[in-house]
């Protein structure tokens, strides 16, 4: 698809996904050559009206030139007449768009070659040879021509004279998550500001500033939000197991936030912990087995996401040197501070008491997890005592600006580019990160209004 049709889809995206009707567009797209019967099973299964006008439309994206003008001809078939006005009315009047054109293979006779001497001398037919009449057949499930080594198979998307990439993962074979209940699920905070002597750990001013940020953003995207401030180590876990304990059944998503300290522990899959404010931890590999499969059967296939405000060690980062062209830093402020245990104290990892067994360590591999970290494994994380932590408030914009039309995933690599350009005090940087075991696009609901749900 052109670029200039790709950003008129892209621009008009959430009219499209609000007022399209795929099941009217199926089999147009389908007798135009745009789509596979194949493609369209797969948007049928992506979930409700809405996803599969969502996938609809990334899926044209990806369809040759003729997408757009057959997605105008479909619309304008089916009576739809205000969305291809809406589409078109940034387009040039003069040049109208081209329709789709069935092309008729042409047929020529072939010449048959006398050998005199050394000379190849062609010699044709006396009489033209008329071509068999071509007539058009169309079956009722689409058939795929089976490729041989002198014809390339060719498909809807691809421009003759183009080699086809390999090893590469189609996006329109990518689904994306069921999201549009309402409430569309809990998100529990655990803000710790103020620790207590015996931890050895500096209170967190600002946090309190993230945590207002993340509850109103997420309040937004329709989670029903519950704030929990200064817990100790056992009432962390006590408010994880009360989680898992709840019926998700009705919802399509749980988060869970944690804002605090954090270590080095050792771990199998998932990095780091978070102390209490008494100072021990909660490794985060402990953190999501209360939600996953096994100890959480109502979330089973459903996106768990796991939000981390806290250091990944005692390290530094003082970066490298780059090329002026990818040096564009934003200096921290004086108020900076880290959100490390101190190097000194390295004994206070728990390990899983054998009588919890709502969480055990040693499970399989959970699907449909994310974790979002704000810093590198073993690196300090920064937060601003007056305007909070660089991950959070990056994170808040991000989500702000760009939760209604892309995935987790692509926003929170936008988060990583942004806090990457940050120095603390002129020096320090800071690089967030996330372990991803999501299985499919995640795009969140945005409310047209802020409308706090009560936990």
């Amino acid at each position: 698809m052109e670029e200039r049709h790709k950003r008129i889809l892209q621009r008009n995206r959430v009219n499209l996904v609000s007022d399209l009707n795929p099941s009217d567009m199926y089999d147009g797209l389908l007798s135009k050559g745009i789509f596979t019967q194949d493609m369209i099973d797969e948007i049928k299964r992506s979930g409700t009206r809405r996803d599969q006008a969502r996938q609809l439309v990334r899926d044209l994206e990806t369809r040759g030139s003729r997408a757009f003008p057959a997605l105008i001809e479909c619309l304008r078939e089916k009576g739809q007449h205000s969305l291809p006005d809406l589409l078109l009315a940034g387009e040039p009047q003069s040049q109208p768009l081209p329709l789709p054109v069935h092309v008729r293979p042409v047929v020529r006779p072939l010449p048959v070659y006398s050998h005199v001497d050394t000379v190849v001398t062609p010699v044709y037919p006396s009489q033209p040879v008329r071509p068999l009449p071509i007539t058009p057949v169309y079956p009722s499930q689409p058939v795929r021509p089976l490729p041989t080594p002198t014809t390339p198979s060719l498909s809807p998307e691809r421009e003759f004279g183009k080699p086809r990439a390999t090893g590469r993962v189609r996006r329109d074979s990518i689904q994306s998550y069921k999201m549009d209940a309402s409430p569309c699920g809990h998100c529990l905070i655990i803000n710790n500001v103020d620790f207590e002597p015996q931890s050895e750990l500096n209170n967190r001013t600002g946090s309190n500033i993230d945590c207002d940020k993340l509850e109103r953003r997420f309040q937004s995207l329709n989670f029903i939000v519950l704030v929990k401030r200064n817990l100790k180590q056992k009432q962390i876990r006590q408010e994880l197991s009360a989680l898992s304990k709840k019926d998700h059944s009705q919802c399509d998503c749980c988060v869970v936030i944690m804002l605090s300290h954090g270590t080095e522990v050792s771990h199998n899959r998932f990095p780091g912990a978070v102390h209490g404010v008494d100072g021990p931890n909660v490794p985060v590999q402990l953190i999501t087995n209360y939600l996953n499969g096994q100890n959480c059967p109502s979330l089973q296939g459903k996106p768990k996401l796991f939000f981390i405000q806290a250091c990944g060690g005692g390290e530094r980062d003082t970066g490298f040197e780059v090329t002026p062209d990818e040096d564009r830093p934003c200096i921290g402020g004086t108020d900076d501070q880290t959100d490390a245990m101190p190097m000194s104290s390295s004994s206070d990892s728990l390990s899983t008491p054998s009588d919890e067994p709502d969480a055990r360590a040693t499970l399989p591999t959970p699907s449909d997890i994310l974790v979002s970290y704000s810093t590198f494994p073993g690196y300090v994380s920064w937060r601003d005592t007056q305007a909070g932590s660089w991950y959070v408030e990056t994170l808040d914009n991000v989500l702000e600006d760009n939760a209604a039309d892309n995935d987790l995933v692509t926003m929170l690599m936008m988060v990583n580019h942004e806090v990457s350009q940050n120095s603390a005090k002129g020096l320090y940087k800071q690089m967030p990160g996330s372990f991803n075991f999501l299985r499919k696009l995640l795009y969140f609901q945005v409310l047209p209004c802020q409308r706090p749900i009560q936990a």
